[in-house]
């Protein structure tokens, strides 16, 4: 196996190493060479056949390499006796750049018996390393004067490879100024000298980038590159020169002193002193021009000095000199000619010969507000004169003779909007350049009544929450009138509206001064929801205006009524008692709690559930309709007395509830039903006790009578089709008062409901449970539970309407 390694270590090392392998045997020493960097496991040579070992004794013999270094670059292996690397060799490393040959030596030994072979292993060059300059930048500062072939030594680049390897050659980039040779030093190191081929001009290039480039001569070939800044440095060889070599200026007279002519600028194209300026008269210019003018040596600005006046001298001549600070001072001059202009210096005059001030707004148009005259002492067109206002404004002008014109108004004006004016009346002449004046007037407007309050809505919905506390304020309803004074004074008042008899100043009330609405009473939801009518606000101008806004109140139901339990009926206090079958089959319905609320809808929604129930795996209670269900059949465990106690609670916040007590009784007593409701005959349990059996007859007796006399009101006003009775329910049970609770739907005309129920019974019993109050109209339905229907129409409900004109009734 490891002869195999080997020799796939082989075959690597042929196919990517190529390197030159020299052997030869003295009589003391054995001589290999190799290349630095070969990879590691990479085989040198075969020792065991180099030297005549037998492989098999290497192991026995204990063979060893010594190296004389500070690191184990080699090693032998003793199954195959090859001499292979152990770690990377770097020649550069190893050995200086002074030694042109590189040698490993080490000994091998063996024992039994002890020989000792030493070995030189000769390292190699290889070119792995590219040449490198010992700075990136090299900067030279040349004269723009230097000669042309004058030469610079550059620094010459170093690479630690040798022979070949090393350095070889330099390259310059590109340049029509410099050009390199070639140099070799004593030790034989390649340098480079610059030579100058043209001559340099600061001017046209102050700064010359170059890039020297060192190639070794290895193959391939590796290279290194440095940045060669040369820097151009300044002789004064550009004289000054003007922006143009003769000026002519145009000068107004009476200019004040220290006014700017001319700013002079002359350029030079050198650096340093050899640039720096200084500007002075030449011999050619009189002494009254320098006396008028006064020249800046430094900036080259010229000033006025003295007075102008063009009736005195109308043209002044000068020559400036600009010269350098150079070692040799160079210079250059030109010519200037100045010309006085006469200037316009006479401002035109603007005079109000009457003014109105202030006015109605609304004034009739064209009305004249002012008189203004103008003039000018100037002649020509210096004393022809511009009358005008500001663009914008209501108001023209109108010429009314020569140089007089009058300020007319032109469009309505609007105090409200605009309370004054600023008018500004600008008189300018035509003179080069021109001169103006101005003079402001303000015109005030007095205000007039020709604006209604105004509400900052038309319409108004304010919530009251009811229980009020009487003179509560509601909201403040503030209209403004953006007239003035008495004109902006507003009175509010309430529209006289009656409802229900009742004025709309019983219920609410209104400062007149400042709007606020307060309630003169406190509002029940349950009476009044809403009330609607009209504020008005007034001014106090004359005549006086109005408007009016729609006001809607909305009286914001509280939980204030606490849920009623309407059924079962009982007395106040009294516990309800009901007798049902012990053989009530699972989900009957027990008894039906209905509660209600007179709150509003959101308040007003019940639910229930038990606050006590004896057995709770007994009965069931829907949160939402009050059914009170058999959630299984009566077992003999269970008690023959069961109390429930339901709490009907609003939805309010807080949350208002009422309870009722609800004692149930089992019998084992079953009682049979009519098969139809509207026959009059009853059939009757046989009681054990006499007297309660004539306390049912006398009540069932009493019963029929109501039960006939109801029953031919609603046929006289329904003339509903006779229907066939339902078989008897299967879930319906029988109360202590032998009547079965319904599925019942109780509509109401108004917030309060009363119980009317339906009772179908065993017997054809029909019960009114709860006394109609006065005035009040119901409509009570009732839809049989049963399943053993088969034709539709037979199944239908009945219906009962029932009106009541007394003020109670009884059953």
């Amino acid at each position: 196996m490891r002869s195999e390694v080997t020799m796939q270590s082989r075959k690597r090392y042929v196919a990517f190493v190529i390197f030159s392998f020299v052997h030869h045997v003295t009589a003391s020493v054995t001589h290999y060479s190799i290349p630095e960097e070969m990879k590691e496991g990479s085989v040198v040579a075969n020792l065991a056949n180099d030297l005549s070992l037998d492989v098999t004794t290497l192991n026995q013999r204990k063979m060893r390499l010594d190296i004389i270094a500070n690191k184990k670059y080699l090693d032998v292996n003793k199954e195959t006796g090859e001499l292979y690397i152990v770690e990377k060799i770097d020649r550069e490393y190893l050995c200086t750049k002074m030694l042109t040959l590189c040698y490993l030596k080490m000994e091998v030994i063996l024992e039994n018996p002890v020989r000792i072979f030493n070995i030189e292993v000769e390292v190699l060059d290889m070119n792995d390393n590219a040449p490198q300059f010992r700075r990136d930048v090299i900067h030279l500062d040349l004269s723009e004067a230097t000669p042309k072939g004058e030469r610079f030594s550059l620094s010459n680049a170093v690479d630690p490879d040798v022979g070949s390897n090393s350095v070889k050659t330099y390259h310059l980039s590109e340049s029509e100024h410099f050009n390199i040779e070639v140099q070799t030093g004593r030790d034989g190191s390649k340098f480079a000298e610059l030579i100058l081929k043209q001559t340099l001009d600061r001017e046209q290039q102050a700064v010359h980038n170059l890039i020297l480039t060192a190639v070794d001569g290895g193959t391939p070939a590796r290279s290194g590159t440095a940045s060669v800044i040369v820097r151009v440095l300044d002789t004064n060889d550009n004289a000054p020169v003007f922006d143009k070599a003769s000026y002519n200026i145009k000068v107004m007279e009476n200019s004040p002193i220290g006014s700017l002519v001319i700013h002079l600028n002359a350029t030079d194209l050198d650096e340093g002193s050899n640039s720096d300026l200084t500007y002075s008269y030449s011999l050619y210019t009189s002494e009254k021009t320098q006396e008028t003018f006064n020249l800046n040596p430094s900036t080259g600005e010229i000033t006025v000095k003295g007075m102008l006046n063009y009736e005195d001298f109308k043209i002044y001549d000068m020559e400036i000199i600009a010269t350098d600070k150079g070692a040799n001072s160079l210079s250059g001059q030109c010519t200037i000619k100045i010309l006085v202009e006469d200037m316009n210096d006479n401002h035109p005059e603007i005079s109000i010969k009457s003014f109105q001030s202030p006015v109605n707004e609304n004034i009739e148009l064209d009305t004249v507000i002012a008189v203004v005259s103008v003039s000018d002492k100037d002649s020509g067109d210096n004393g022809v004169v511009d009358l005008h206002i500001p663009d914008n404004m209501p108001f023209r002008l109108r010429e009314s003779s020569d140089n007089y014109y009058e300020l007319v108004v032109s469009e309505p004006l609007d105090r409200e909007k605009v309370p004054e004016y600023d008018i500004t009346f600008t008189v300018t002449d035509r003179g080069s350049p021109p001169l103006s004046d101005n003079e402001t007037m303000t015109l005030e407007l007095l205000d007039v009544n020709d604006n209604v309050p105004q509400f900052p809505q038309s319409f108004y919905t304010i919530r009251v929450t009811e229980n009020n506390a009487p003179g509560a304020l509601l909201s403040s309803l503030t209209a403004f009138d953006p007239d003035l004074h008495e004109n902006q004074y507003l009175v509010y008042f309430i529209l006289e509206k009656e409802i229900a008899n009742t004025s709309m100043s019983m219920l609410f009330s209104i400062n007149p001064e400042n709007g606020n609405l307060y309630a003169l009473k406190t509002f029940d939801y349950e009476i009044e929801k809403e009330f609607l009518f009209h504020i008005e606000a007034r001014d106090s101008g004359s005549p006086p205006l109005s408007s009016n806004v729609t006001v809607h109140i909305i009286i914001v139901d509280q939980n204030d009524n606490a849920p009623v339990i309407v059924s079962p009926w009982r007395a106040h206090g009294s516990v309800v008692e009901e007798k049902i079958p012990r053989s009530t089959d699972k989900g009957s319905l027990v008894a039906k709690v209905i509660a209600l609320d007179t709150d509003s809808v959101h308040n007003s929604r019940i639910t229930y559930q038990f606050l006590q129930v004896t057995d709770a795996t007994l009965f069931s209670l829907d949160q939402y309709n009050g059914e009170i269900r058999t959630m299984r059949m009566f077992s003999y465990r269970d008690p023959r007395h069961q109390r429930l106690v339901v709490v009907a609670k609003d939805n309010g916040e807080p949350a208002l509830s009422a309870t009722v007590t609800i004692k149930l009784s089992t019998m084992e007593t079953a009682v049979k039903a009519y098969s139809d409701m509207t026959e009059v005959p009853l059939e009757y349990d046989i009681f054990s006790d006499l007297n309660l059996y004539l306390v049912i007859g006398l009540g069932s007796v009493s019963f029929l009578l109501l039960i006939t006399i109801l029953v031919t009101i609603v046929l006289k006003c329904q003339k509903p089709k006779p229907s066939k009775a339902a078989p008897p329910c299967r879930n319906s049970v029988i109360s202590e008062r032998n009547s079965t609770i319904a599925d019942s739907t109780l509509v109401s005309n108004d917030a309060y409901w009363y119980s009317l129920f339906l009772a179908e019974t065993r017997k054809g019993k029909l019960v009114v449970r709860q006394p109609v109050p006065k005035g009040s109209r119901y409509i009570v339905s009732s839809i049989p539970r049963g399943t053993g229907l088969t034709d539709t129409s037979d199944s239908a409900a009945s219906t009962l309407q029932a009106s009541t004109t007394s003020s109670s009734s009884s059953t």
